[in-house]
């Protein structure tokens, strides 16, 4: 029986065709899986450049290009029968000697850019003072190391970019532009082999390649997780490595805090971990998140993720003051007063929380008997926005065990006056970093970065963390900035730009119109009458996201508003109306419009 292994690009390709080309596609998978008579079967491809490379004709017109390897099948693409046996023929795949993860090259275009390096190569290289060991030592391939000698230039790395696998232009760019050979190697981080394949890599190995490379393929079974895989969003199922280390980690002995910047994939690496805990953990895990409405969206996707409904009931999603409001509810018998002249704020009703579980549980470092506590497990998402209370209720509602708390978040996107050092709270946890952004392309990112201004943030743990060595995968279209006269015009201008993306096809779920104020937000939900999309205030779109975003009335006196006197109350305050458009701006994966009438925010990039 042949092992098969999806790669995301078929599964985005597939889902693109009609339904009667796709449900023939996915028939001749099933097929393929069972190897039944029938079954489509590797054809060879004439004058391709890796030999294992074949096509499988799965739909009328249409051919997948697989990589192969014994019983082995990695599907890497579904196209149009001409420009599959064009793609087949175009590329040619190997495995990193040292990551041991699964490498693209376009080795038709590198054949073709050799000459021109070769033309314009000059006494010395730009790698010369680096021995051959050395750059072989950092995973660059052996075959291509003689095309990588030829380059004098940064902007010869620049151009070839597009070219190589990422695995390695990430170290050539580093040493290009004077980095070291420590840096070029920590740059390689984003792609270390997950703990499922562990072990002496051999580049012969496709099958340990592809289990080491998660966000490249995903083997399945049989038909019920082959339809899975194709029906599912893709972030149920591929996971890039540092998300896939931490989330399905074995055990933690400490509390771990996973920080990184917007589109650096927090939530779907806290959904993941969760998952994780219900299936192989020990107890009932709690998944706590900044609001209500975030709580909804993130059950929601947890019922996306895990199929399995005992499983599934192991996991409760919910935010630290719904969670206070229970435990208070449940010993007092009935629900606190939250408004009117006897009600209780939201700091004395988590301090009576914390007092009342504290009663029930035992001292907080009092954890003999883990089943005392309420949970076992606890995941925290958007942790920047978790005050202080809040932390010491969290962390006595799990024992201090292994895999107790799992934490992510980002300062850079605090929004509230929480400054919180976790370990003065009794949580020392360690600290993890992501710095890859997949959900934004670099211009919308760096847009949003020279907006927050990039500085420092107090951190989770001790110090201040930087936004340095934050970037994209991916580049885009440039955020767009209009200025109108009048609000009345600004709003117009919204609808036609709203019904413009319409037109385009992106669907009124994927686009999101934003403003800084609900009285705002209404105005503009009245403008959009009809057109069925989320119309929110800034706060309301933190944690979510969309394909194309619209923010309206960015402007002067607006964003920010008026600010306290005292100056460090005003730059408390200043920074926080910063990072909250920050936020807004950071839900876009492919396009931003911002748009304000009279003159902008100076928060907005000149």
């Amino acid at each position: 029986m042949p092992r098969l292994a999806i790669g995301p690009e078929f599964r985005g390709e597939l889902s693109a065709l009609a339904q009667p080309v796709r449900r023939d596609a996915v028939v001749a998978l099933r097929r393929f899986l069972l190897n039944v008579a029938g079954a489509p079967h590797a054809e060879r491809v004439r004058g391709a450049r890796d030999p294992r490379v074949a096509t499988l004709r799965l739909a009328a017109g249409y051919r997948g290009v697989v990589v192969r390897q014994r019983d082995v099948y990695w599907l890497r693409d579904l196209l149009p029968d001409a420009d599959a046996w064009s793609y087949a023929r175009r590329h040619r795949y190997g495995v990193n000697p040292v990551l041991g993860v699964v490498e693209e090259w376009d080795a038709e275009a590198l054949e073709r850019v050799e000459p021109a390096l070769r033309r314009s190569a000059g006494s010395s290289g730009l790698f010369d003072p680096i021995c051959d060991g050395d750059l072989l030592g950092l995973g660059l391939d052996g075959h291509a190391l003689p095309l990588f000698r030829l380059i004098t230039t940064e902007a010869d790395v620049a151009a070839l970019e597009p070219l190589l696998p990422p695995t390695q232009y990430a170290p050539l760019a580093v040493l290009a532009r004077g980095g070291t050979l420590a840096e070029a190697w920590r740059e390689l981080d984003p792609w270390r082999a997950s703990d499922e394949a562990s072990g002496p890599i051999d580049t012969e190995d496709l099958y340990a390649a592809l289990r080491r490379s998660p966000d490249r393929a995903v083997f399945v079974q049989d038909k019920v997780a082959l339809e899975r895989v194709l029906d599912a969003p893709a972030w149920c199922t591929f996971l890039d490595p540092p998300q896939h280390r931490l989330a399905r980690a074995a055990r933690y002995e400490h509390p771990v805090l996973v920080v990184g910047g917007a589109g650096t994939g927090k939530t779907v690496l806290a959904l993941h971990r969760a998952a994780h805990l219900a299936a192989r953990g020990a107890g009932p895990v709690l998944l706590v998140t900044f609001s209500q409405s975030l709580a909804e969206e993130l059950s929601a996707r947890l019922d996306l993720l895990i199929e399995d409904e005992v499983v599934r009931k192991r996991v409760e999603v919910d935010n630290a003051e719904r969670l206070a409001l229970r435990i208070v509810a449940d010993a007092e018998g009935r629900r606190p007063v939250l408004v009117g002249p006897d009600a209780r704020s939201l700091a004395e009703l988590t301090d009576e929380a914390l007092r009342l579980l504290s009663i029930s549980t035992g001292d907080l470092l009092d954890d003999v008997d883990p089943g005392l506590k309420p949970y076992r497990h606890m995941v925290v998402d958007e942790a920047q926005d978790v005050s202080a209370a809040q932390w010491r209720l969290l962390r006595a509602a799990v024992p201090r065990a292994r895999d107790d708390l799992f934490i992510v978040g980002d300062p850079h996107q605090r929004v509230t006056d929480a400054r919180v050092t976790l370990g003065a709270l009794g949580i020392p946890a360690v600290q993890h970093t992501l710095k890859r952004s997949y959900r934004l392309p670099q211009e919308v990112l760096s847009f949003a970065v020279r907006l927050r201004g990039g500085g420092l943030s107090p951190g989770l743990v001790t110090g201040v963390t930087d936004m340095y060595g934050f970037g994209a995968t991916r580049n885009g279209e440039r955020p767009v900035v209009r200025a109108y006269d009048t609000l009345e015009a600004e709003l117009a201008g919204l609808r036609a730009t709203v019904e413009g993306w319409l037109a385009d096809g992106v669907p009124a779920g994927e686009i999101a119109v934003g403003a800084r104020h609900q009285r705002l937000a209404r105005r503009a939900g009245r403008a959009l009458d009809g057109l069925e999309v989320r119309v929110a205030s800034f706060p309301q779109l933190k944690g979510l996201e969309f394909e194309r975003v619209a923010l309206v009335g960015v402007a002067e006196d607006v964003v920010p508003g008026p600010l306290p006197e005292e100056p460090q109350a005003r730059a408390h305050a200043l920074q926080r109306e910063r990072s909250i458009l920050f936020v807004a701006c950071t839900r876009a994966r492919s396009m931003l419009y911002i748009s304000h009438s009279g003159r902008g925010s100076p928060f907005l990039p000149l």
